[in-house]
């Protein structure tokens, strides 16, 4: 009986290990493995013939509406018992964009998003909400996460701020410990830059994005051009890199941005030269979806020629590449590039080192399938508990009380009537934002959760009667006879280029609702977005209290334990709260920094001799 190809050999170094595949696969086995395709596309032929290295799921697309997490497990499982069946049997890494919590997943935690975590000013929380959604999206069979973004949002018109931390590069570094949560921590002798994950059962891969300047583009056009120096660029947007490397971080997506014009997907000095020579990255390079594709637009001469797109990216250093749909012709095309001498075998050999070298780190080869034991994981009490800590931690407390000598919260916990209005006050889907269960999100019950309106019902004693309209009419404001009105206001949910905007109002008219409310009866203003909203002078006059509660996700009781004194605020702002979109961009340091609230502001309730904010 011929022994075990080295590859196989659970105790072998991986290296050696990586080197024994990659010498046994042909050209057509090499350029697979450097493909990633969505799950719709994930054929018997494309993993079992062809062997394709991995699959992704699109935001919103699921194995079935409402998919359980054992329905997920089942359809990865199901993915990986055809990959094995290829020639060399190499199993698929399955990645995904858990980006704030399982965020697909019906049911999953949902975490509020960056911005949000960002005003806690808590790496600590940030580490154990990364080792939280390792454990569900693990339950669910899948080995690998899109995150974290560790954008440095300079301008709020981007329709990704909310997935940025904060506008100081500094405190994005901080957050950077979300890399080990998700992960694991690293021995103190790991090899810089090298991939690293400690548990197959524990822990996901994670993907730090999108290298580099996103958050950095003129006018805050997703996907546009971040124009700067080369040391500005390094000294905002390349320094939470860093950090993510040096926490073994296995994998880095490219941006579908531009710097000074030049495409990152296709950018070979800021790929290769920096990020795996200078940066010693030694994981693998991942294109955003259809990101090659995009080369090839405005359609020059050679515009709409897919190979052009290959050559361009794969030259420049790209590893993977999310296709996501035409796998077989890129197939074709990278073989012929290579046939013809267009792309150098060593590049193809590089890309594929790096690929497995993450595949055997990531155990995937020993455990290729779930571990049904983990399934009850998914939306656990705990999970939920540090949620509803998570939403508390962010909260940023504006104003409170039009004299500060006669604070407006902590709200009475037993009037006899309060009035709760605004469009987002009883709404999973608004609270959730973007990425939740749909890619751009989604509104009303689209997850299980608990809406503001339930945590204040929840919250109040038995004899205070809740009266909850979307927009009051003026019989219910004039004759209500409340103590007082609470109005969440806020946007839509959005993701990328959707949620660019010119126009920062709050929508739905929500400055007449408010002013409208506020003029009769004592309010409290909720905001809930992904980034400061236009609060004019004359509606932030007539309200009592204001709270910035970004993109909370699905724990609403996080919010009721600040507003009825259970706990203290202590969220600060991460990015400057502008007073008009006239200002931006306006970032803390600018010459002429003259905003509504500036960065780090935050108030406290409760005021202690050496407070300050």
């Amino acid at each position: 009986m011929a022994a075990a190809p080295l590859y196989r050999d659970a105790s072998a170094p991986v290296e050696a290990r990586v080197r024994d595949l990659l010498g046994r696969m042909t050209l057509r086995e090499k350029a697979a493995q450097m493909a990633q395709i969505e799950r719709t596309v994930a054929s018997a032929r494309a993993l079992a013939e062809l062997g394709a290295g991995s699959v992704l799921n699109a935001g919103g697309s699921t194995p079935r509406e409402r998919a359980s997490p054992a329905d997920w497990a089942a359809m990865v499982d199901g993915m990986q018992r055809l990959a094995l069946a290829s020639r060399l049997g190499v199993p698929i890494l399955y990645g995904t964009d858990a980006v704030h919590g399982h965020n697909n997943v019906y049911g999953a935690t949902v975490f509020p998003h960056n911005v949000g975590l960002g005003a806690t000013r808590d790496a600590e929380l940030v580490r154990r909400i990364g080792e939280a959604t390792a454990l569900e999206v693990r339950a669910t069979g899948i080995h690998w996460t899109f995150a974290p973004c560790v954008a440095v949002c300079r301008d709020p018109r981007w329709g990704r701020c909310y997935e940025s931390y904060n506008e100081d590069p500094e405190i994005v570094r901080s957050f950077t410990t979300i890399v080990s949560g998700l992960q694991g921590q690293p021995p103190a002798d790991h090899p810089h830059g090298y991939p690293f994950l400690a548990s197959v059962r524990k822990n996901v891969l994670a993907c730090a994005k999108h290298f580099v300047g996103d958050g950095g583009t003129d006018k805050g056009l997703n996907e546009g051009n971040a124009i700067c120096s080369y040391e500005d660029l390094e000294a905002i947007h390349m320094t939470p890199y860093l950090d993510c490397i040096a926490q073994g971080v296995a994998t880095v997506m490219a941006s579908y941005s531009k710097w000074n014009g030049e495409p990152l997907h296709s950018s070979r000095y800021l790929l290769t030269d920096v990020l795996k020579g200078k940066l010693g990255f030694k994981g693998f390079v991942i294109s955003d979806w259809e990101g090659i594709d995009r080369l090839c637009e405005p359609k020059e001469p050679r515009g709409s020629d897919y190979r052009y797109c290959i050559a361009q990216s794969v030259n420049a250093g790209m590893d993977m590449i999310m296709i996501p749909h035409r796998f077989e012709k890129f197939l074709e095309d990278i073989v012929f590039l290579v046939e013809k001498g267009e792309i150098p075998m060593s590049r193809i050999d590089d890309a594929v080192e790096r690929i497995l070298r993450v595949k055997f780190i990531s155990g995937v080869f020993e455990h290729p399938f779930s571990d049904q034991t983990l399934l009850g994981i998914v939306g656990c009490k705990e999970h939920r508990l540090l949620a509803r800590e998570a939403v508390r931690k962010s909260l940023v407390l504006l104003k409170n009380g039009k004299d500060q000598k006669a604070p407006f919260l902590p709200l009475a916990k037993n009037p006899k009537r309060i009035l709760v209005a605004g469009t987002h006050a009883d709404d999973i889907g608004y609270q959730c934002g973007g990425w939740t269960i749909a890619w751009h999100g989604d509104s009303g019950k689209i997850t299980v959760g608990t809406s503001i309106l339930e945590a204040i019902q929840e919250s109040l004693g038995v004899q205070t009667e809740v009266v909850y309209e979307k927009c009051p009419t003026e019989a219910t404001i004039e004759n209500g006879n409340f103590s007082y009105a609470v109005v969440v206001v806020g946007e839509v949910p959005y993701a990328e280029w959707t949620g660019d905007r010119t126009d920062l109002s709050i929508p739905f008219n929500g400055s007449e609702l408010i002013t409208h409310v506020a003029s009769k009866i004592p309010t409290l203003v909720i905001v809930i977005s992904g980034r400061p909203l236009v609060i004019e002078s004359q509606v932030l006059d007539k309200i009592e209290a204001l709270v910035a509660a970004w993109l909370p996700g699905s724990e609403g009781m996080g919010i009721t334990d600040c507003l009825f004194g259970d706990q203290d605020f202590v969220g600060t702002l991460p990015v400057t709260w502008y007073r008009s979109v006239d200002q931006l961009p306006i970032n803390a340091g600018d010459a002429n920094y003259d905003p509504l609230f500036p960065v780090g502001y935050g108030l406290k309730m409760f005021q202690s001799d050496d407070d300050s904010t």
